[in-house]
């Protein structure tokens, strides 16, 4: 499973390289809503595409991300507030003798505070680093299909919900970021040959099993543990992550396009890792054949068998 990704979200960069129009509309709505309330989850690096706005739009959006860094600095001031308070009682009690629920108290807010200081820190900072592009399942990103032959770049979230099914979905399956190619005529067969897409991925991160990592057996009473790998293309570059999507719509509630990213059995290295599953980089060369599917589903397969076939190196994420 795709679990995580580095994803290229310069927009203006976007449009030029892939002769793409910015869905500014959809974008513009996407904030708005964040900004009233939505659990809408944003990378930094999206953000920093309206820091410098040049026209009207972006001017709304940037006055849309100011609103809610304001309402969320205020939210996680309050909640810091909270949990140095809560400290404080616990310590407090601690120096009269040791009591379960005051470590606990303590052990907790301490972790808090620290989170919550690194978040409010994080919102002021406008210096991007290569971890501001990361998404994960149920965050936003921008991604390529093609519309009436025009190439229009769009926000979707990385889990897809297709249409049609109830937005329980999303809880009872919720490793639906990821289509199997094996399941592409089977869980995903409205989607696959007709809602095709791509996204500009630069790295990726996977969940492995210790174990699995180690290339052993759990030993008796051992409990799993989960190591992160980061997956880099060698050399760099940008990969085409091919990608399935849908619009899913109920009346009275706003539309979501959302996307899954297709995997298929890993090439040696990554397999050797003890991950069982990897990313399809389409060819520069297919990527109008595999936005504009036809009813010849065996041809859709063959765009996903004649990969870019780049060598990945990994490292344990931080």
């Amino acid at each position: 499973m795709c679990f995580s990704a580095v994803v290229q979200q310069n927009l203006d960069l976007l449009a030029r390289q892939h002769k793409a129009r910015v869905d500014i509309e959809l974008f513009e709505n996407l904030f708005a809503r964040r900004a009233a309330g939505a659990d809408i989850r944003l990378a930094k690096s999206l953000e920093a595409n309206f820091l410098d706005p040049r026209n009207a739009a972006a001017e709304r959006i940037a006055r849309h991300i100011a609103v809610y860094q304001t309402a969320a600095a205020s939210k996680w001031q309050i909640e810091l507030f909270q949990q140095k308070t809560r400290l404080a009682d616990a310590e407090r009690k601690l120096k009269a003798r040791a009591i379960q629920k005051a470590q606990d108290d303590q052990r907790i807010a301490t972790g808090k505070i620290a989170w919550l200081r690194a978040r409010l820190a994080d919102l002021k900072r406008t210096e991007l680093t290569g971890h501001d592009a990361r998404i994960f399942p149920f965050w936003y990103a921008p991604v390529i299909v093609s519309e009436a032959g025009e190439r229009v770049i769009r926000p979707m979230r990385y889990h897809c919900r297709p249409g049609g099914k109830p937005a329980s979905i999303d809880n009872r399956y919720p490793g639906l970021y990821n289509a199997w190619r094996d399941n592409l005529t089977g869980f995903w067969k409205n989607q696959f040959g007709h809602h095709h897409a791509y996204c500009v991925v630069q790295s990726f991160y996977e969940n492995v099993a210790q174990h699995d990592f180690e290339k052993r057996a759990l030993r008796p009473g051992e409990k799993p543990q989960i190591r992160v790998l980061h997956f880099n293309p060698q050399p760099a570059s940008d990969m085409l992550m091919a990608c399935l999507w849908d619009r899913w719509l109920k009346p009275g509630e706003p539309a979501l396009l959302s996307f899954a990213a297709i995997t298929d059995v890993p090439p040696p290295e990554v397999a050797a890792t003890g991950h069982n599953r990897c990313i399809i980089p389409l060819k520069p060369g297919n990527l109008g054949a595999w936005l504009a599917p036809g009813t010849d589903l065996d041809a859709c397969y063959a765009l996903l068998d004649d990969r870019e076939r780049p060598y990945y190196a990994h490292e344990l994420a931080a």
